[in-house]
């Protein structure tokens, strides 16, 4: 059990998480200074908190290592496949369950989770825990926050539309290129000169990356408790989704299991795909609500990511350790 607990703090979910439901929970009780009203424009200064987030992600982000990782283009397909085509389409089949208007909201708060792209530090954990390709662990992870600033949205835009003609698809994908993709280029074109600064003092950007995500978290939340928006929902149906969240981590894990051996995929890649294929970023999707989902309803928009992540974290560890402990048993077996 200690072993599993330490698994899960290395890949994040210790006291963060905690920080997270207090975050909410101070909304609750506190709403004012998150909202638009308040004197001190915290939302604002989340804005431009995210685009330091990204310029520090991509000066971390090494163009040797990117075009290195191109190689292996079938794993790269399977991985982004599962986290921008199946995870979406999952959704789409599940939308004639949520009938109403305050399911519809509950249906697109996961959807938005679905079209969100992969995580990258607790996927590479995971992946290393679990004996995977690392290198392409890395390559995968990092690639899809880039991918998912314009595919995300373009998702949204997709089911948006459908019943609000309000959705600018052209402008979030500019709104998101300004804050993200700007950001982290700048950081990737100085990578060489300031990289190694960046990861020498990577645990304090690190410690900036959670802050600015609680204050995202915070002032999302506040906008949503002021104009009442949670009202509509029992402790049953937050419930229901965090073990709607747990059915669609493992539907999309064993999926992935099928097709990577279907396809003769190496025991490595077998586990990188799986890995980095079923993972969904909190942090981009606390970043993108800010852009898609101005105002109240941000803080709906962020609860099914902020399950489904604990959740993800949770169960990954369990089968992370599963598997390493399968090699070790495999590598004595060899040995005898």
């Amino acid at each position: 059990m200690s072993t599993i607990l330490d698994t899960a703090k290395k890949a994040g979910l210790d006291g963060f998480m905690l920080a997270l439901i207090s975050m909410i929970g101070l909304a609750y009780l506190w709403p004012y200074p998150g909202m638009k009203g308040s004197p001190v424009p915290l939302a604002q200064i989340s804005s431009y908190a995210v685009s330091l987030i990204f310029f520090f992600y991509g000066l971390r982000l090494s163009p040797d290592k990117l075009r290195a990782g191109l190689v292996n283009w079938k794993l790269h397909t399977m991985v982004h496949l599962s986290t921008f085509v199946l995870f979406p389409l999952l959704a789409l089949a599940l939308r004639p369950l949520f009938k109403g208007e305050d399911h519809q909201m509950m249906w697109l708060a996961i959807f938005f989770l679905t079209a969100l792209p992969s995580t990258v530090s607790s996927s590479v954990v995971m992946v290393s825990i679990a004996g995977g390709n690392i290198p392409a662990a890395i390559f995968n992870a990092s690639i899809s926050s880039l991918i998912g600033v314009f595919i995300t949205p373009l998702w949204m835009g997709l089911v948006l539309d459908t019943g609000s003609g309000n959705y600018d698809l052209m402008s979030v994908v500019g709104k998101l290129s300004l804050q993200v993709l700007l950001p982290v280029t700048l950081g990737i074109l100085m990578n060489k000169s300031w990289g190694s600064i960046a990861e020498k003092y990577k645990k304090y950007i690190r410690y900036f990356d959670q802050f600015s995500i609680l204050l995202i978290v915070y002032t999302s939340f506040c906008e949503s408790f002021g104009e009442h928006l949670f009202s509509e929902f029992e402790a049953k149906d937050i419930i229901f989704l965090g073990m709607g969240m747990l059915a669609l981590f493992f539907a999309v894990y064993f999926l992935l299991t099928f097709f990577c051996r279907s396809l003769g995929f190496s025991k490595e890649d077998e586990v990188t795909a799986v890995f980095c294929g079923s993972k969904k970023s909190l942090i981009q999707g606390a970043v993108m609500s800010k852009v898609l989902f101005s105002g109240a309803h941000a803080g709906v928009m962020l609860l099914p990511i902020m399950l489904y992540h604990a959740l993800q974290l949770i169960s990954a560890s369990i089968i992370a350790q599963r598997m390493a402990r399968q090699q070790q048993e495999e590598i004595e077996r060899l040995s005898e």
